[in-house]
């Protein structure tokens, strides 16, 4: 029972970040089933992605239909992330488990900041102005840190998507969004298909439990926020990145 009841409040939490703010399922779950749970921290994280595929797909869904989703460009940035996914899960396998997760918990708290202080309410005038090219390499190139970060830490991979498609190409941040969660329901399955090849089968019913809660979440949160004002938005993202980034932080330093 209190496998189950950490399992659906880590679904809680990664569901809400999902759909609100497009941020990886890892940012909540790993740090959960690593510190109340003692799972190992690189199965823990190849949980957190695997509860992200369907998670992101169905959010990715919902903003299209809202029409808050950049698909081609999308698909190039999700090429070059999925290619280097592969390379920093591999990576993510040889380093110290110690050093993976606390820069996914700094990312969340500095992010939420950014939109709290500095809305992204408009497409900035470089993605207006950019040509088709100019996208395309800059998708490119973005997504191949992006990816390398996503199988690495897990949680960079959502947050550094949407501070990219933001602060880079100059999204603004329902589009944003919608573009990251679209990107990460395939580099999400990629990167935690090489976890579990690499580290073993994880905990079935933590597995189960914890995919199921964020895809129901996650789909509560995505329909909240497509109908939400840009200000609205911004303001709830912003504060549900600082909330979750100060507690995961929190529950760090306690135990």
């Amino acid at each position: 029972m209190y496998k189950v009841l950490i399992c659906i409040i880590a679904g809680l939490g990664a569901g809400v970040g999902t759909g609100f703010a497009g941020m990886s399922a890892a940012a909540v779950i790993s740090p959960m089933l690593i510190t109340f749970l003692d799972i190992d921290p690189y199965l823990a994280v190849g949980i957190a992605l695997a509860s992200d595929v369907l998670a992101s797909a169905v959010s990715a869904y919902t903003y299209g239909k809202s029409k808050n989703l950049d698909i081609r460009n999308g698909l190039i940035m999700m090429a070059a992330v999925l290619c280097f996914t592969l390379v920093g899960s591999f990576i993510a396998s040889l380093v110290p488990k110690t050093a993976m997760g606390n820069f996914s918990v700094f990312m969340t708290m500095l992010l939420g900041i950014k939109f709290l202080v500095k809305p992204v309410t408009a497409p900035k005038k470089r993605l207006n102005e950019a040509t088709a090219k100019q996208k395309a390499v800059r998708s490119v190139l973005c997504g191949s840190a992006v990816g390398f970060i996503c199988g690495f830490v897990g949680a960079g991979g959502g947050m550094m998507m949407l501070l990219v498609l933001t602060s880079v190409l100059g999204y603004e941040l329902k589009t944003a969004v919608g573009t990251s969660v679209f990107i990460m329901s395939a580099t999400a399955l990629t990167g935690s298909a090489s976890h579990f090849v690499i580290g073993g089968i994880p905990d079935i019913e933590a597995l189960v439990i914890c995919v199921i809660s964020t895809l129901v979440f996650a789909r509560i949160a995505a329909l909240l926020a497509n109908k939400a004002s840009p200000k609205t938005l911004n303001r709830v993202t912003g504060v549900i990145l600082v909330v979750l980034g100060a507690s995961v932080l929190a529950v760090n330093c306690l135990t």
